[in-house]
């Protein structure tokens, strides 16, 4: 058995959850998020618990087991509290600012470069820190937008320049060894 899918998930107050099915609805104070699980995994909402359950010991129950469980908490961790993650911008020159709810993003091209939040996500940014948090209640949707703001200008391993995960570490290369060695 799955230790992360036979764990329920505890819903708090304040989360309402709807199961039919294979279909999961989820609202709370943050958002409300819906999703469509396999037919082969079984959801029951049980005592303000949510509990995964599978029929059988075959591979692929096996493997949608756990992942299942981790969706549902975190569809219902998102609808309460929220996620949040935060992205540094490293280089001389380079920042990053807030124009209304707009991300504009100056870091080494001949223009600024805008990100537009997608439903659901909104921008937060520290000048003092060179730090930018990307908040919401789907934790799908935050990953994929700090993806994206990343891929403007990833961290270069020569100088280290760039937009990079907060905490990352960035695997330096030595540069050219000079004139006068062969």
């Amino acid at each position: 058995m799955s230790r992360i899918g036979r764990l329920p998930v505890d819903v708090p107050a304040g989360v309402q959850v709807n199961v039919q099915g294979a279909n999961v609805h989820v609202k709370g104070p943050k958002g409300e998020l819906r999703r469509a699980f396999s037919p082969l995994i079984g959801i029951a909402l049980e005592n303000n618990q949510v509990i995964v359950t599978r029929n059988s010991d075959n591979p692929e129950e096996r493997s949608l087991h756990g992942t299942t469980r981790a969706l549902i908490a975190n569809m219902v961790r998102g609808v309460s509290a929220g996620f949040e993650v935060a992205l540094e911008v490293e280089g001389v020159g380079y920042r990053a600012e807030m124009d209304g709810k707009t991300l504009v993003l100056h870091v080494g091209y001949s223009h600024p470069v805008r990100v537009e939040p997608p439903a659901g996500i909104s921008f937060e940014v520290d000048q003092k820190t060179r730090q930018i948090k990307v908040l919401g209640f789907d934790r799908e949707a935050i990953g994929q937008t700090a993806v994206e703001i990343r891929r403007v200008r990833p961290p270069e391993p020569y100088h280290g320049k760039g937009i990079r995960y907060a905490g990352e570490k960035v695997r330096r290369k030595a540069g050219k060894a000079g004139k006068g060695a062969k």
